[in-house]
């Protein structure tokens, strides 16, 4: 995990609701306030907690760098993200399932491109877990 959080200072999250009660919203909270870059990809809105809002993983890749792409969605729909990601010329290093979503096709694929793939764990967490020992 220390080389993951090391090198991810640019992340993308699909999925990300502008409603604060949704986990999406309180992950990239939480990460924003650690100071890290959020680039919220969602078919609505035009800004999620002051940031632009992008439709989908490739226009948000032509306008910013992406070192991770965090995953909101159904675990049916992250093979078809995890295709649309390795097809722009620019990769993440990591793609990220949250909790409960799991498609061993997408992991497959990601690897397959030198992409670190982790499913079925929550960033916040494993980020509270490796700087602040919160269980």
């Amino acid at each position: 995990m220390q080389k993951i959080f090391d090198t991810i200072k640019n992340i993308a999250i699909i999925g990300l609701s502008p409603n604060p009660t949704k986990d999406s919203y309180q992950v990239a909270l939480y990460l924003q306030n650690q100071g890290l870059n959020i680039i919220p990809i969602y078919p609505k809105e035009d800004f999620i907690l002051h940031k632009k809002v992008y439709r989908t993983y490739t226009q948000a890749i032509q306008e910013n760098p992406i070192d991770c792409v965090v995953i909101f969605r159904k675990s049916e729909a992250c093979l078809n993200i995890t295709k649309e990601i390795v097809q722009c010329s620019l990769l993440p290093k990591v793609i990220w399932l949250q909790l409960e979503i799991i498609n061993q096709d997408a992991k497959k694929l990601a690897e397959s491109k030198n992409i670190i793939f982790i499913q079925n764990q929550c960033i916040k967490i494993q980020h509270q877990k490796f700087y602040y020992n919160v269980d």
